[in-house]
């Protein structure tokens, strides 16, 4: 389950198992559990920034699938979630910056763009939204979240193709705020979280919710039962 270690004014949430270096990190119901858990930790503690990672292959792969295809009643309540913890990143009372160690894709690739400065390996990995590619479409509020979160031209290659972006290509696209060598990936993620942590309260979590207030209506509008029409 995700994790969290604290150093100085800096929290850094893992999303995968402590002690294990390649776990896919999918969106399952336990996993948003423990995630939200990381998150009130963090706030509860002292105040500070927040860096989200993860380790090895992947940054997360997204969806839980296995869930999805054994439960369809339950997706739309599913996506309501997914949407919640997106609102949570994108409000959140501190300064974050995601440090995208491994494949982000679909909707992790969606959560990474929730945070206020990206940062990217450049050797290996790719940021992917595939869902045109496995007949999926977006909810309204992914749909939104893409659009503001990124380009017009970007959010319409990535949404209508499902390319696949490198570091140095998610750069070039504005997906991200730089690509850094993996052996650095952390340590930089750490100083830029560390170097803004004196912003952290109430009045930034304000900025940020009146910053974005159109996208988490958004995202706070119920999945409905369909999104085919």
């Amino acid at each position: 389950m995700p994790y969290v270690t604290t150093h100085d004014a800096v929290h850094t949430l893992y999303l995968g198992i402590e002690g294990e270096s390649d776990t896919d990190n999918r969106f399952g119901i336990d996993w948003l559990d423990a995630i939200n858990a990381c998150l009130d930790e963090v706030v509860d503690a002292k105040p500070g920034a927040l860096v989200i990672t993860a380790t090895g292959k992947f940054f997360s792969n997204g969806l839980d699938v296995e869930y999805i295809g054994a439960n369809g009643d339950k997706l739309p309540a599913y996506l309501d979630r997914v949407h919640a913890l997106y609102t949570r990143i994108l409000t959140f009372p501190q300064p974050t910056v995601a440090a995208i160690n491994g494949h982000a894709f679909g909707a992790a690739a969606m959560l990474a763009l929730c945070a206020d400065h990206r940062i990217m390996r450049t050797e290996r990995g790719f940021w992917s939204l595939p869902e045109v590619q496995l007949g999926m479409p977006f909810t309204k509020g992914m749909a939104t979240l893409l659009r503001t979160r990124l380009t017009d031209a970007t959010a319409t290659e990535a949404m209508t193709t499902g390319r696949r972006y490198g570091g140095l290509d998610s750069v070039a696209a504005g997906i991200v705020e730089q690509a850094v060598d993996i052996d650095v990936l952390t340590s930089t993620a750490t100083d830029i979280a560390a170097a803004r942590s004196s912003l952290t309260g109430p009045a930034l979590e304000l900025i940020k919710k009146g910053l974005r207030a159109p996208l988490l209506a958004d995202l706070n509008d119920p999945t409905p039962a369909s999104l085919v029409g």
